[in-house]
C-alpha cells in the first residue's frame, strides 16, 4: 500500500483514536474505511439508511386511510 499523511485537529485526531481503539484495529484501517465509504457515496439518504426499518412497524400503511386521523383535516 502507498502511504500519505495528513494533519488533523487534535479533537478529530482523538476521535479517530478512540474510533480504531473500540473496534480494534489500526487507524489507518478506519481512515482507509471511511474514505472508501465516501468515495461510494455510501452514506446515502436518511431513506436508504432506514430501508431495514421498512415494514418493521404495524399500523395502517398510509394515515389517509383511516378516517379517524382525517377528522379535522382542511377546516
Amino acid at each position: 500500500m502507498r502511504t500519505i499523511s495528513l494533519k488533523l485537529p487534535p479533537e478529530l485526531d482523538q476521535r479517530l483514536t478512540d474510533l480504531a481503539e473500540q473496534r480494534g484495529v489500526s487507524r489507518s484501517a478506519v481512515v482507509r474505511e471511511a474514505l472508501e465509504a465516501f468515495a461510494e457515496g455510501t452514506s446515502g439518504s436518511v431513506t436508504s439508511q432506514a430501508a431495514d426499518l421498512v415494514g418493521s412497524l404495524k399500523g395502517p400503511r398510509d394515515l389517509s386511510t383511516e378516517s379517524k386521523h382525517m377528522q379535522g383535516y382542511g377546516q
